[in-house]
């Protein structure tokens, strides 16, 4: 069973984002392994309380990520 686990911060995604990433994320685990593999795929989105992860000894905060923000290019 393909099994996909993500992890943001609390508050960050809309239902509609946390929705496009299951189905994206079913989609590319079909491409990979077949369409058999669609009814078995499981995708967990955790979301962490905000300052609850950090990395390279800092903790991240939601202020902390929108400083953080990167072009996008136009997406």
């Amino acid at each position: 069973m393909p099994f996909a686990n993500f992890k943001f911060p609390q508050g960050m995604m809309t239902p509609e984002q946390k929705a496009e990433i299951v189905h994206r994320t079913t989609d590319m685990f079909t491409e990979y392994f077949g369409e058999g593999v669609r009814p078995y795929t499981m995708v967990l989105i955790d979301e962490v309380v905000d300052g609850g992860f950090g990395r390279a000894d800092q903790v991240f905060d939601l202020k902390a990520l929108a400083a953080m923000k990167v072009d996008d290019g136009g997406r």
